[in-house]
């Protein structure tokens, strides 16, 4: 199973409408690595919420509840769509500023590549987030 990261603007959708919507479709991506990234999300996979722009940090873990398919809004037919639902909130928010501060964690995709919208989280990475998050793996 692997574990991944996909970012939103609070504006655009927060954590507290995923929570009450119970599922969405993740959408709007635009970009050739992160559609890459969706493609190979499979169904239950663990996905880390992360609210950026404003107080940018982790918030939440969700679960991809279904797997790609074409985003119909793509008359490319490039891009991708995938559905994910809310698993649990953080119980502490992991603060961008505090990853970045994390030697631990600096080649995270988060840090290296800023600008990815969805992205993997290796093993270690994982554990080191849910670390700091005050939760168990």
């Amino acid at each position: 199973m692997a574990q991944w990261l996909m970012k939103t603007e609070p504006e655009d959708y927060s954590w507290g409408r995923l929570v009450a919507d119970g599922e969405t479709e993740w959408t709007g991506v635009r970009n050739h690595q992160a559609a890459a990234n969706m493609r190979a999300m499979k169904l239950g996979d663990p996905v880390f919420f992360y609210r950026s722009v404003v107080d940018p940090a982790i918030v939440g873990i969700m679960a991809v509840s279904a797997e790609w398919y074409p985003d119909p809004s793509d008359p490319t037919g490039k891009f991708v769509r995938v559905k994910v639902k809310p698993d649990r909130p953080l119980p502490s928010e992991v603060t961008l500023k505090a990853i970045k501060a994390d030697a631990r964690l600096a080649d995270l995709a988060l840090v290296r590549q800023s600008r990815l919208s969805v992205m993997p989280v290796g093993d270690a990475h994982w554990r080191i987030l849910c670390g700091m998050a005050n939760l168990k793996p």
